[in-house]
Parts: C-alpha cells; sequence; structure tokens
C-alpha cells in the first residue's frame, strides 16, 4: 500500500500524537478512504519507520523498605455494633513467602493480627498470631476488600 507524501506526514503525526493502530485503520479509512486490514496498517507503519507510542504507564505508589501499609478500608455495610475501633490495616510483603505469590500481614479491627497469603492457584490462606481467633465477619468483609485494592495496585 502506498501512500501520497501528504498522507504519510499526516499518518507519522498521528503516530506520534499516540494514536492507537487500530485507531489509525479507522482514521485512514475515514480521512484517506483506504480500507486496510489491521496486518496492512501493522506493515505501513512498518513502512513509514515510526515507532507507535506507548501509553504512559500508571504511577506506582511509593513503596517502603519493608511493607507497604494502607489505612483502614471503607466496609461495604456499616457494622451493626457500635463501630470498629481502627478498621482493618493490611500491608504486602516486599519478599513473598515460599510458596505463595504474594502475601502479607493483616490487623484487624480488634488489634488481633493474621499472616495472609494467596498460593499459586489463587487459593488465599490465613493464619492467625492467637490459636484458634476467628476475625468477625465484617473484619474479613473489609480485609477481602482492602487486600484487593492492594493487589489491583500491584497489577494482580
Amino acid at each position: 500500500m502506498q501512500l501520497t507524501p501528504e498522507q504519510q506526514l499526516q499518518a507519522r503525526q498521528w503516530l506520534a500524537e499516540g494514536m492507537k493502530l487500530s485507531d489509525l485503520q479507522k482514521r485512514l479509512e475515514t480521512e484517506f478512504g483506504l480500507r486496510l486490514t489491521y496486518m496492512d496498517v501493522r506493515m505501513l507503519v512498518t513502512d513509514l519507520q515510526v515507532m507507535p507510542k506507548d501509553p504512559d504507564p500508571p504511577k506506582a505508589p511509593p513503596v517502603s523498605p519493608d511493607t507497604k501499609v494502607t489505612g483502614p478500608a471503607t466496609p461495604v455495610d456499616p457494622p451493626a455494633s457500635g463501630g470498629m475501633a481502627g478498621g482493618v490495616r493490611v500491608t504486602v510483603d516486599t519478599v513473598t513467602r515460599a510458596g505463595a505469590m504474594v502475601s502479607g500481614k493483616v490487623t484487624f479491627s480488634d488489634g488481633q493480627k493474621a499472616t495472609w497469603l494467596v498460593d499459586q492457584y489463587g487459593r488465599p490462606g490465613l493464619m492467625p498470631e492467637t490459636k484458634g481467633y476467628r476475625p468477625s465477619p465484617t473484619d474479613m468483609q473489609e480485609f477481602q476488600l482492602a487486600l484487593e485494592q492492594e493487589l489491583v495496585k500491584l497489577g494482580m
């Protein structure tokens, strides 16, 4: 596929502005009446010797040397009792525990602490410091939400 010098210049400009190949394909059809397959557009970009711009990566939150700490998560339902003292705090380990994809620690609203992990199969695990401790359903719900937010920040 041959473009005129003016069309080549315009296509280079669109790509320099960050246009994606699929958008370039549509634009070539609407602006110049050129109906190209996606593969043709890829070849055209190669011929033009232009590298499409990658989108800017999302900004990573600052990471402390040991762990990353979040504040209290927002519960889905307000607690039925008089409220929570300190909320649930989740940290993510910078060095993941053996046998886990990701691990960290959690402090529940009653001050009880536990270690958590997600294994290679995506199964969660929770190991409380106090034997037999079970967090309240509200705390577990808040923990799950806070953990999900942290994992999303890490790109998981």
